[in-house]
């Protein structure tokens, strides 16, 4: 059990809690006192899990005895996690045993096969730390040709932080999106595999060098986003607006991420060009 970052956990979900999204009846009267948080009180938590005040601010002071299973249902309900969230929260109360790496299996053959069967789509794989451990021929003729990099550098964050906007950029709107998006990724990679030392020095290096991945580090949010937009500059091809996809791929540690362009888009258009023998 990882007492400090259960208590961090479950006060920033419950920060993030609009009291609007939950029953009037487990809020306190308006006029009773001023609210000083941007989400729901402890005591309000409290009483939509059925515990004591007593108990759950233990929780979020990291004194209180590892909760059971029964309680952790009862605060994921109350702080309506998600089912990523339930999960995360498990670990992090030891209710889940943490990974080792005997765990960590070798990227299954169906998962190769897929990668050539997927043809012209560009696509790669990346393990819990995402790192990049195979890709295609689209893949890397679209982004980077993975085979020239070192093994340390195939890491989608690492190229990201240090190739910066000459590989890409989110468009407007979506700043940032992918740097956290990469820290909830490595936030219930951590969870999983606590004892994982390159895990661990991987999310300080990132930390120290991107303010996107420090805050959503600090915000603990692991919810999955399988779609980003994103924009890459491609030397031949120009300016591409492209959809990172995410998939996990099932009974492995791996996920599959494919970039696929919005059919009859001038993105659509120019990769269609490029596939084209001259």
């Amino acid at each position: 059990m990882s007492r400090s970052e259960l208590a961090d956990f479950l006060r920033r979900r419950r920060e993030a809690l609009p009291p609007d999204q939950v029953p009037a009846t487990a809020i306190h009267p308006p006029g009773r006192r001023a609210r000083r948080t941007p989400g729901l009180r402890r005591e309000e938590v409290a009483a939509l899990a059925g515990v004591s005040v007593n108990y759950y601010e233990r929780l979020e002071q990291a004194r209180a005895p590892r909760p059971s299973p029964q309680v952790l249902a009862a605060l994921g309900t109350a702080l309506r996690l998600t089912d990523a969230e339930r999960e995360h929260l498990a670990r992090l109360a030891g209710q889940i045993p943490p990974g080792t790496n005997a765990d960590r299996r070798p990227v299954p053959a169906d998962a190769h096969r897929l990668l050539n069967r997927l043809g012209p789509i560009p696509a790669y794989l990346v393990d819990e730390r995402q790192d990049i451990v195979a890709w295609n021929r689209a893949a890397a003729e679209l982004i980077i040709d993975f085979g020239l990099l070192p093994p340390e550098e195939r890491n989608t964050v690492r190229l990201s932080l240090r190739l910066g906007d000459s590989l890409c950029s989110a468009p407007a709107g979506a700043e940032g999106e992918f740097t956290r998006q990469s820290a909830a990724q490595l936030r219930t990679a951590s969870a999983r595999y606590p004892a994982d030392r390159v895990l661990g020095e991987l999310v300080n290096e990132f930390a120290a060098h991107s303010p996107d991945f420090a805050a959503g580090w600090r915000d603990h949010d692991v919810r999955p986003v399988p779609t980003l937009r994103k924009h890459l500059h491609h030397p031949d091809l120009g300016e591409l607006e492209v959809e990172r996809h995410t998939l996990l791929l099932p009974g492995s540690n791996v996920q599959l991420v494919m970039y696929t362009a919005e059919p009859g888009s001038p993105t659509a258009i120019a990769l269609a060009r490029a596939r084209t023998p001259q």
